[in-house]
Order: C-alpha cells, then structure tokens, then sequence
C-alpha cells in the first residue's frame, strides 16, 4: 500500500512539472527577408537552435513561424541566428558580409521593390 501512495505522489509531481514546463513554450511570427525555396530551407535551420520546437518560413507571406521555449532561448536570439546565416529577421539586419553569402537566387535586396 505505500507503495501505491509513493507511486501516485510520484505521478502528481512528475505531471504538475511537465504542466509548469509547458508554460514556457511560446509562438511568434517574425518577418523575415527571403526570394526562394533555398532561402526558406537555411531560414528554417538557422532558426533552429537550442529551444526551438518549430520553425516554419512562408516563402510568399516572408513570414517565420517559430515554437520555442522561452526558458531556453529568446526571440532576438532566434532572429541574430538568422541574421548571421544572411537574411534579415525582425529587428535584426544581415551584416553585408553574411548576405554577400548568400546565392544569387536568394539575393532579396537586389530584388525589385525587397526588403530594405
């Protein structure tokens, strides 16, 4: 019997842990310059990093959809990643060096009308 009781109290923390884990899990948007399905590829695993559940570029909208836990990492930390792989994230701009990286089809800035 008291194993049962330990059992059961063992179960209650373990779920009212994962419950207060999840509370840290966020989603965001963020606009992110981009042309092609290249681009969509490296935008989505320069937003992986430690933390990021999900991470899905729309390559019409230029919008990123990113799931992350917010205990693990950060929203400006998610988009200087994609920044340093050479597309513009949010707030944070592509260092010319990192978009000069970039393949001639991904050339967003060069674009008529993109993302300056």
């Amino acid at each position: 019997m008291k194993h049962i009781f330990s059992l059961l109290a063992l179960l209650l923390f373990i779920s009212s842990v994962s419950f207060s884990q999840n509370k840290s899990i966020k989603t965001d948007e963020i606009k992110v310059d981009g042309m092609c399905e290249k681009c969509k590829k490296r935008i989505e695993n320069a937003a992986y990093i430690k933390g990021v559940k999900h991470a899905d570029w729309n390559v019409q909208t230029k919008e990123l959809t990113v799931i992350y836990s917010s205990s693990k990492t950060s929203l400006n930390a998610i988009e200087e990643s994609i920044a340093h792989a050479g597309h513009n994230a949010g707030d944070i701009q592509a260092t010319d060096e990192d978009y000069k990286k970039l393949p001639h089809c991904c050339a967003y800035k060069d674009a008529a009308g993109a993302g300056n």
